[in-house]
């Protein structure tokens, strides 16, 4: 350590990074590394005490550069204004998508468990459909809504719609309200 500590020391090159790493693994708690500014007053009493265990680097760009001595020192870990912004705004956007991602899937859950609801029925009627339609219209608004505002992938969108689509028909073809027409056969010409 101490042999390092001298080399850093007495190194006459200017560093553009220095790279950090902990010789003892034993400690899993050890505290984490600050991060370092560069000054070329810091004495050889922060190395040779353990407080800044470095391996550094001194080769900038491929090739050694010949200046005054410079020394690594701890420094703030502030984050950078810009960085904090940008922290903010995903918080705000997490929060967001979580909230319209939540609705889409509570008016999905509401149609299928309606669905669900008919196909047991066994005395189930027609026009029972027209209440169940209305809430595949409000889940497809809300769906459709997620997709504008960039919530959700338009594929994702539109696999969901075609769920609730599916599960629909399914339940019209089980009570006999609903028959597929045959697909006529392409004949060869």
């Amino acid at each position: 350590m101490a042999a390092t500590a001298a080399q850093c020391l007495f190194l006459s090159c200017r560093f553009q990074s220095i790279s950090l790493s902990s010789s003892s693994s034993s400690r899993p708690s050890a505290t984490p590394f600050k991060s370092l500014s560069f000054s070329a007053n810091t004495s050889f009493n922060a190395f040779s005490t353990g407080l800044v265990p470095v391996n550094v680097n001194p080769i900038v760009g491929g090739k050694f550069r010949r200046s005054d001595s410079t020394v690594c020192e701890a420094g703030t870990g502030k984050k950078a204004d810009s960085a904090a912004k940008r922290a903010r705004q995903s918080e705000k956007r997490r929060l967001y998508n979580k909230a319209r991602k939540s609705e889409v899937r509570t008016r999905m859950k509401k149609v299928l468990e309606e669905l669900d609801a008919l196909r047991k029925k066994t005395d189930a009627q027609p026009d029972e459909v027209v209440g169940i339609e209305k809430l595949i219209a409000e889940a497809y608004s809300v769906i459709d809504k997620a997709i504008q505002v960039g919530t959700l992938h338009k594929n994702t969108g539109a696999r969901r719609k075609s769920r609730l689509a599916r599960r629909k028909k399914a339940v019209e073809i089980h009570h006999g309200w609903y028959s597929p027409e045959p697909t006529p056969s392409v004949s060869s010409v």
